[in-house]
């Protein structure tokens, strides 16, 4: 088997691993000792680096600052790549990223920095996110939580031993959802390539990344040392602004309504006055609590969420789920070990079994439900009106 290595210049030497492979651990110690370098840089941001660190952190994090936030997809999102992530390791012996801790653990054993080199876990989620649409996100969920994850052994041991499947399994999700590889792959491979390149004057430096991106640091390197490496990583570390438009569609609901039950006053139509906030609340409250419900609520969140969802709906700084999430965590509070058992869930369906993952489950889908009562709930009153 060839050494998965990859020299950028007499000085600056890029290792490739498996992130679940024991032998990738050997080779990193291998090449520190054998290299010498003066710096060692690993794939890795701080987020994860903490993660890989103390895997438990979740039970620290505080939930209804979670829920306030707005990160309750993305926490769902982040636990679903990391249990796929996990799964791999535990079937192989070997924790994901035990090899970056590795060389960080010999580096500073022998007393030699560390740099972190690859962008932030949450950045690469959020512009991955941004650059999908509707149906590039089902198949991303769908392929993460849903389909069947029984690879062949024969394939797996082979992916660990050689660098070129890792490409391909690289490929392989860049099928699944072209433009978030893009993001995940591409993008992080220039960020990598342009960070060892801000840092090429430090002396000798051994990067450890995963075999699959060494393709894309080498073509990116040739383009770094052509453009300002400082002005790159500052637009890849730019996080996507969310679209006006559904704020100002949101906005504009309550403006909208209150403009209807102004004419119709002014037309003496009590009757239709009576009809539209019927639609609203109905249409609101209806929706918001089938949402929580679905997420497996507890009764009194349901009807939270229901309650809330017409009053929620006209202001766009408040959200149903909040509150519905906000009494799930009050009637079903989670413990320490609620949060260790959310970190290894396997499967979405494993969400509904634990209580973290309810209250998360909860506030997403009693805003989803909210959202939709809201456009029903205009668009009904937009039919009678004009009707």
């Amino acid at each position: 088997m060839s050494i998965p290595l990859l020299d950028l210049t007499p000085e600056i030497r890029v290792v490739g691993t498996a992130h679940v492979s024991k032998k990738s651990i050997e080779l990193v110690q291998d090449q520190i000792s054998e290299f010498k370098p003066d710096l060692v840089a690993v794939e890795l941001c701080s987020s994860r680096l903490s993660s890989l660190q103390n895997p438990t952190a979740l039970d620290d994090e505080d939930l209804l600052s979670i829920i306030k936030d707005g990160r309750s997809g993305m926490i769902l999102l982040q636990s679903a790549l990391a249990s796929q992530q996990r799964r791999m390791g535990i079937e192989h012996g070997e924790k994901p990223g035990a090899e970056l801790l590795r060389a960080i653990d010999i580096a500073q054993e022998n007393e030699i920095p560390v740099e972190l080199i690859d962008r932030d876990i949450v950045t690469t989620l959020k512009r991955a996110w941004k650059n999908m649409g509707l149906l590039e996100k089902f198949r991303v969920l769908n392929a993460l939580l849903w389909e069947d994850d029984d690879e062949d052994a024969e394939d797996i041991e082979s992916l660990l031993e050689d660098s070129d499947m890792l490409t391909k399994v690289l490929e392989e999700a860049r099928d699944v959802a072209p433009k978030a590889g893009s993001v995940l792959i591409d993008e992080r491979d220039s960020y990598m390539a342009n960070r060892l390149s801000m840092l090429s004057e430090r002396g000798r430096i051994l990067a450890v990344v995963g075999a699959g991106h060494l393709a894309g640091i080498e073509r990116s390197w040739s383009s770094s040392q052509n453009s300002d490496p400082v002005a790159v990583i500052s637009e890849l570390d730019r996080t996507p602004r969310s679209a006006r438009w559904p704020r100002v569609l949101v906005g504009l609901i309550p403006v909208i309504l209150i403009g209807f039950l102004g004419w119709m006053w002014y037309e003496g139509d009590l009757e239709g006055i009576g009809d539209t906030l019927g639609y609203w609340m109905v249409a609101n409250a209806a929706l918001a609590g089938v949402g929580v419900a679905l997420a497996g609520g507890h009764p009194i969140s349901i009807l939270v969420g229901a309650v809330a969802s017409p009053f929620t709906s006209l202001n766009p700084a408040l959200a149903a789920g909040w509150f519905a999430g906000y009494t799930q965590y009050k009637m079903q509070k989670p413990t320490g070990l609620d949060a260790k058992e959310f970190l290894v869930v396997e499967d979405v369906r494993s969400l509904w079994g634990n209580r973290v993952g309810r209250i998360l489950l909860v506030t997403a889908f009693g805003n989803l439900g909210s959202s939709l009562g809201a456009w029903l709930a205009g668009a009904a009153i937009l039919g009678s009106v004009l009707g």
